[in-house]
């Protein structure tokens, strides 16, 4: 099936190949499920055989995946305020907001230059740098940095597997299921801990 796939794309036109991989770094952080690292990967073992360079894809899926970020970043910024202070969450307080507008100050810039080597939580960090109004320009530099390490280490692993695709594939799954299984255990944790001071505060 894969190697399908990058049989098809190495007979696409490289304007087409290109605009394959921007919009499908793109959408990755605006459809979390979308398998953009892969596509990249396929892009980058193409390259030997095929029109299109490293450079260019490199520049392509970095500006597509920090594009993709600041779209959803003004989502966050324009739509998150009036989500999350509807009441609506009633696990989420007017004081929760403020600590994570505290938190996000003091590391926001940071999350954003490790988002794309925390698969899962893209989207979500991308959200709340709008939501707590982080500078958008600085945003999308930190965004772009971010992109631009990542993408560098798989096409350049891409690269040098060639057609072992499902090998790529593997280790990919393999790291996204260790981080999202780790952040999901952590955000139990706060969760739990959260509930825990809720009921003893009920109790007192």
């Amino acid at each position: 099936m894969l190697e399908n796939i990058i049989v098809y794309m190495s007979g696409l036109d490289p304007m087409l190949i290109y605009l394959t991989l921007f919009l499908f770094s793109f959408i990755e952080n605006v459809f979390p499920p979308s398998p953009s690292d892969v596509v990249v990967v396929f892009g980058a073992s193409i390259i030997a055989t095929t029109n299109i360079s490293f450079v260019p894809v490199l520049i392509i899926t970095s500006v597509g995946s920090a594009l993709g970020f600041i779209l959803m970043y003004l989502v966050g910024k324009f739509l998150g305020e009036k989500v999350l202070r509807t009441g609506k969450f009633k696990f989420i307080n007017e004081e929760d907001l403020e600590k994570t507008d505290l938190w996000f100050a003091k590391y926001g810039y940071k999350l954003i230059v490790a988002n794309r080597f925390l698969p899962g939580t893209r989207a979500v960090i991308s959200f709340f740098a709008g939501v707590h109004e982080l500078n958008i320009f600085k945003s999308f530099l930190y965004a772009s940095i971010s992109a631009f390490l990542w993408n560098t280490i798989i096409i350049f692993v891409g690269m040098q597997l060639g057609n072992n695709i499902s090998l790529v594939d593997y280790y990919l799954k393999t790291y996204s299921t260790i981080i999202i299984i780790l952040t999901a255990i952590v955000a139990i944790y706060f969760a739990v801990k959260y509930f825990l001071k809720k009921k003893a505060g009920k109790v007192v």
